[in-house]
């Protein structure tokens, strides 16, 4: 209701790891190269391929690996109709989770703050430290953003970004 245009899009590696957690270990490395062909497919077709091709030669052995895919299709196709550059943003959450982990680690020595702006201060000065490390240059930023104002026209303009 908030966001009524928002796109519903699961989190690839999530989905990775929730259907690895089925997988025999000496299976994973074959299964993996063979999942790899769905999720970094160039369309949905192909990829609504590479998984029948999937199902055809791991579904009797893991039958739940390959059923999650299927039972949440709707929600890990999103981004198929989206060129490779928009792909990058909404491929995965690890960014995040990476920044997340860091502050976690920072506060888990310490079970207990005398005081909320003690957690606080430990929280600013941990987030002050992982940003130095935000120094490379992930993807083309450019060419990404220029693709985020065709297909986000109406909701985005390159003036509006710094």
């Amino acid at each position: 209701a908030v966001f009524p245009q928002a796109e519903i899009q699961r989190c690839i590696v999530h989905q990775i790891r929730y259907s690895t957690k089925f997988i025999s270990y000496k299976d994973l490395r074959p299964f993996m190269a063979d999942l790899k062909l769905v999720y970094k497919a160039d369309t949905e077709d192909l990829a609504l391929t590479a998984l029948d091709d999937l199902e055809e030669k791991w579904g009797k052995k893991y039958p739940a690996s390959i059923g999650s895919w299927r039972n949440n299709w709707t929600q890990l196709s999103t981004y198929f109709k989206y060129p490779s550059e928009i792909r990058k943003l909404i491929y995965t959450t690890n960014s995040i989770e990476n920044f997340n982990r860091r502050l976690r680690k920072a506060t888990k020595s310490k079970t207990i703050f005398p005081t909320d702006d003690a957690l606080f201060k430990m929280l600013y000065l941990a987030m002050m430290d992982v940003t130095k490390k935000w120094t490379g240059k992930a993807w083309d930023w450019g060419l990404t953003l220029d693709q985020l104002c065709i297909y986000f026209g109406d909701r985005i303009q390159p003036e509006d970004i710094d």
